[in-house]
């Protein structure tokens, strides 16, 4: 690969707290190396609609601590077209850009990806508050949800409380119920909801119950976002909903439905997320040095890594049983070992957490 000298830096998808930190991080990596940096705004659109801005060490001061993305971002359907890539790409070999930096989730990285196969050398760091991305135990902005989601929590406790009431919680993870899970357990929930584990609705209403009729006041009850359940026209309806009704009707009980919804996604980033968004800027950085590319930046067991992106997407993939055919004919017998080694990993770690929400729960 050609000698870098100017690399690009966006973020995509949903914003996460932490992406500030990553983007401040390849910027001044990069300018410490003596690459010029510049920001795309809006994401991939910003690419193809050539919106661009420098990204020298000032730039970026003082968005550390800031949650969303200095660099914003947006939906781009053009950029999913030939036409749209190209005026992409196009962008790139007018800026002088020789690698990108992309920021996100696995949409994100389906985009660095199709950036690479092009010809333009691309990195991908983790960054969405859902810690859905099978092949990285963290991703960036994970840590700050869950401690907006128990500091929420923390404030209903009191009326809670006050009110002998039963909150049902429905926070955001897409498919993915490790925020409920964790801050389920963290807040003390009477019980969690997850998609990943089956749930048996009955034992759940007898553990209120018990609880109860044993002086408690106050619960709360934990669901994620990705759980539904069949209404009548068998249609799926968000099964928090369905839980608290079926509480105020199976025992008469004050129960009310909260949706945190978007509040969850922003904030002030935690020293976590910082810290982990900074580790993983460097390494971009550090990568792109070396002329590699088509990478995403991972935490593996507590240290920062890199996966190939098309094996990480299809291991995340193959967790998450969303497999098309003819995904897996291009990795040898070890690799696909390794994606269900990575899989069962992630598997084992929920299930531990499940089992310690339960055990705690009453």
């Amino acid at each position: 690969m050609a000698e870098i000298k100017r690399i690009a830096v966006l973020s995509s998808g949903g914003d996460a707290p932490g992406m500030n930190a990553a983007i401040r991080a390849v910027a001044r990596k990069a300018n410490k190396l003596g690459i010029e940096a510049v920001g795309v705004i809006g994401g991939y659109k910003g690419l193809v609609y050539e919106n661009l801005i420098s990204l020298t060490s000032g730039a970026v001061s003082n968005i550390i601590n800031r949650g969303g993305t200095a660099l914003y971002t947006d939906r781009c359907l053009e950029f999913v077209t030939e036409e749209g890539m190209q005026r992409a790409i196009d962008t790139c070999k007018r800026n002088k850009i020789d690698a990108i930096v992309a920021i996100g989730g696995d949409g994100t990285f389906r985009g660095a990806t199709d950036l690479a196969v092009r010809g333009i050398p691309t990195i991908g760091v983790t960054g969405t508050i859902d810690n859905d991305i099978t092949a990285t135990d963290y991703t960036v902005g994970f840590d700050t949800a869950m401690n907006t989601v128990l500091e929420l929590v923390d404030k209903l406790r009191d009326t809670c409380e006050s009110h002998a009431r039963i909150n049902i919680i429905e926070v955001m993870g897409r498919h993915c119920g490790q925020i409920a899970l964790c801050a389920g357990i963290a807040s003390g929930a009477i019980a969690t909801v997850i998609p990943e584990v089956p749930f048996d609705e009955q034992e759940i209403l007898e553990r209120i119950k018990a609880a109860r009729d044993g002086g408690k006041r106050g619960m709360i009850v934990m669901v994620s976002e990705g759980v539904f359940v069949k209404d009548e026209n068998g249609n799926d309806v968000p099964y928090a909903e369905v839980l608290t009704e079926k509480i105020k009707s199976a025992y008469g009980y004050d129960a009310k439905f909260v949706r945190p919804a978007h509040i969850v996604r922003g904030g002030v980033p935690t020293l976590r997320d910082r810290l982990t968004a900074t580790k993983m800027g460097v390494h971009a950085m550090e990568l792109i040095s070396e002329g590699k590319s088509n990478l995403v930046v991972i935490e593996n067991d507590g240290k920062i890594e890199s996966l190939d992106i098309v094996f990480a997407l299809t291991a995340d993939r193959l967790y998450k049983g969303t497999l098309k055919e003819g995904d897996l004919d291009k990795f040898s017998a070890e690799e696909i070992a390794a994606m269900e080694a990575i899989a069962d990993k992630r598997r084992a770690e929920i299930a531990e957490l499940y089992a310690i929400a339960n055990d705690v729960a009453l």
